[in-house]
């Protein structure tokens, strides 16, 4: 790793001035060429069309989502952890045999379960006032 990070400020050092320019081209242009190379990278991993299909999928998946103004990052993260929540869900009902109970017995378990019901309250709590003050306007 030090060897890595000598030669990465080796080459960055002198190529700063590349890389200003670099940010002075149009939007216009940059995006079509980070999305040609992006092409290039996903083709030549495994020289199989059907991940290009698949990454332009995801793209229109992500602007259809950034256009409705859902957020991403929670999106991402979702994603990311969801599967692990998952398999230890499973791993801690196979451990209890089926039995929910498991999650309120232990006092570290319960105030996590009150701390995200209250956040998720706090959370949802101006949605709601905003939505009784529509519905009561005179």
């Amino acid at each position: 790793m030090w060897v890595g990070n000598a030669m990465l400020l080796v080459l960055n050092l002198p190529m700063v001035g590349v890389w200003v320019r670099l940010l002075k081209i149009p939007y216009r242009l940059f995006y079509p060429a980070i999305v040609l190379f992006s092409c290039v990278g996903i083709y030549s991993v495994s020289n199989n069309p059907f991940d290009l299909f698949l990454a332009a999928l995801f793209a229109l998946l992500g602007y259809t989502l950034a256009m409705l103004r859902f957020e991403l990052a929670p999106l991402l993260l979702g994603f990311i952890l969801g599967p692990m929540m998952d398999e230890n869900l499973r791993r801690a009902l196979i451990i209890s045999r089926g039995d929910f109970g498991i999650f309120v017995h232990e006092p570290i378990s319960l105030g996590l379960l009150i701390a995200s019901g209250l956040l998720l309250l706090i959370t949802l709590a101006p949605m709601v006032r905003l939505g009784r003050d529509k519905i009561f306007v005179d």
